[in-house]
């Protein structure tokens, strides 16, 4: 059986990659009811205007880092017990929700969350809760453009809405933040392969039209791969592999372990989950 050796890469700097550092992670530990280790000294960075995925297993700590970020770990008894979070330069990881938000840091949760018993018109106007009524209203404006779907469709119940739709509106109401970083926290999950399309087209085009940077957490590795700029594989609450996309997604243990293919061909999903509870990415 082959080994992996973790490449632990050392707390990122500003200027490493391509573009400074807009969000960075440092040596980060999360800790939740003073006794589970979920995250153990993770340094990662997201470069303003890039999208940078963030890959791993169900449990491996990706939305505790995510919740984090949105200053939401108290809700859940978790404490970061060492390192820090910054944003743009200022530490954030001890800011509250609506100061980060206001900031400029959305999350798109997992499972969309919309507000099932309220229009679309009217979930939109949740999402604009930290702005004027003007510019809650152009907001409303420029998200009805990007999703003419929603615009059909302002008055219908977002609960009778398909999950695509929902995803679509979950997006939106970010996007009334006006936010300079989207984290988006399983936007396939649960979703048919056309829609996964269209929800990735969606996210590219934020980036591409808006400028907007993007932290994808995701298990679709293949997906987040093909949009992403730079990425890292949290297993165990540890960043046990980074780099390039192209690079990972060309990387053998990745295929294996994640892409489900490997030199003898394309596994099944027996022989990949199989091989998952055989691997040893700490060495």
């Amino acid at each position: 059986m082959r080994t992996i050796s973790a490449v632990q890469s050392p707390a990122p700097e500003p200027g490493a990659d391509t573009a400074p550092a807009l969000l960075e992670f440092r040596n980060v530990r999360i800790v939740y009811d003073n006794a589970i280790e979920a995250i153990r000294d993770v340094s990662l960075a997201v470069p303003r205007g890039g999208v940078v995925a963030l890959l791993g297993s169900n449990g491996a700590g990706k939305s505790t880092l995510l919740k984090a970020m949105s200053g939401i770990l108290h809700t859940e008894e978790g404490v970061i017990e060492n390192g820090s979070i910054q944003f743009d330069g200022v530490d954030i990881h001890r800011a509250p929700a609506d100061d980060i938000v206001r900031r400029g840091v959305v999350q798109v949760p997992e499972g969309r969350r919309v507000f099932a018993g309220l229009t679309i018109d009217e979930n939109l106007q949740m999402g604009g809760y930290t702005r004027t009524s003007t510019d809650a209203r152009e907001a409303r404006d420029k998200v009805f453009t990007l999703f003419p779907r929603l615009a059909d469709r302002r008055d219908q119940i977002a609960g009778y809405m398909s999950g695509g739709e929902q995803q679509m509106l979950a997006i939106g109401r970010a996007l009334m933040t006006n936010p300079t970083l989207l984290a988006l926290d399983e936007p396939s999950l649960g979703l048919a392969p056309l829609i996964i399309d269209r929800i990735y087209e969606i996210i590219a085009g934020l980036r591409r039209e808006l400028g907007l940077t993007v932290l994808l957490v995701e298990q679709n590795a293949q997906r987040a791969l093909e949009i992403a700029d730079y990425g890292y594989i949290l297993e165990n609450g540890r960043v046990v592999l980074d780099g390039p996309a192209t690079k990972l997604a060309a990387n053998a243990d990745v295929q294996e372990f994640y892409l489900g293919v490997s030199s003898t061909g394309r596994k099944s999903l027996r022989d990949v989950k199989h091989y998952k509870r055989r691997k040893r990415w700490l060495s």
